[in-house]
């Protein structure tokens, strides 16, 4: 069976309204149709690479396209988890959670978009809550980043809640115009302080591995919750 040899596809993360996990193929084309439908306003751009600025039936292949690549690329020095959300099994997003060197720096990163429809309804905040909960939980991290563009005030909003911290600025090339992004930084205590949804993992010990981690490692709570 597929989960004996990538047992990533059965880790599941819910919280009180949302699953998240790897997406199957029926899934996967709804989250490539949802970027078509849009993401964000015309006016502006969210993304570090302006891939949403793509036609929308290149845009879906390049979700799809994208997932892909990420699940070829996998190795426990460098992993991205692309995790389909879904809002009472309605896939409503994507929430990525990525490393490099995790086992040695014990640091991750988070990223994530939902389908305009979807959005100013509290999903943002619980399916950054699952994500944290996997990293500093289920793996040991010991600390998040994440940023936002200056005008994405609804990320912002969501990093705070979360107790995350101001760690600087950076300055970059969007649509050929220069934009300032704003480094956030969460530590594991800030993030026990702030932690305010209830989150579960299963399936987490098999994949342990693929993240750098030892099956048996300390940091494998077993079908953990908070």
């Amino acid at each position: 069976m597929l989960i004996d040899h990538w047992p990533l596809v059965g880790l599941r993360l819910r919280t009180p309204r949302l699953e998240l996990r790897l997406p199957g193929e029926d899934e996967l084309a709804e989250l490539g149709e949802l970027a078509a439908a849009g993401i964000h306003e015309p006016d502006r751009m969210p993304f570090l690479v302006p891939w949403t600025d793509l036609p929308p039936a290149e845009r879906a292949r390049s979700v799809v396209q994208h997932h892909w690549l990420r699940r070829g690329n996998w190795a426990p020095e460098n992993w991205a988890l692309n995790l389909v959300v879904l809002d009472h099994g309605r896939v409503v997003g994507l929430q990525t959670v990525a490393a490099r060197d995790f086992a040695v720096l014990r640091q991750v990163s988070t990223a994530s978009w939902l389908g305009a429809r979807f959005q100013r309804q509290g999903i943002g905040t619980e399916m950054r809550a699952a994500v944290l909960h996997l990293a500093f939980a289920g793996l040991n991290a010991l600390e998040a980043m994440s940023g936002a563009f200056e005008d994405n005030a609804s990320s912002f909003t969501v990093s705070m809640r979360h107790g995350y911290e101001l760690d600087g600025v950076e300055r970059h090339v969007v649509r050929g115009r220069p934009a300032v992004m704003r480094r956030l930084r969460l530590t594991r205590a800030r993030w026990e302080m702030h932690r305010h949804v209830r989150v579960s993992i299963a399936g987490l010990s098999p994949c342990l591995p693929m993240f750098g981690l030892a099956e048996d490692s300390p940091a494998d709570l077993h079908e953990t919750s908070s």
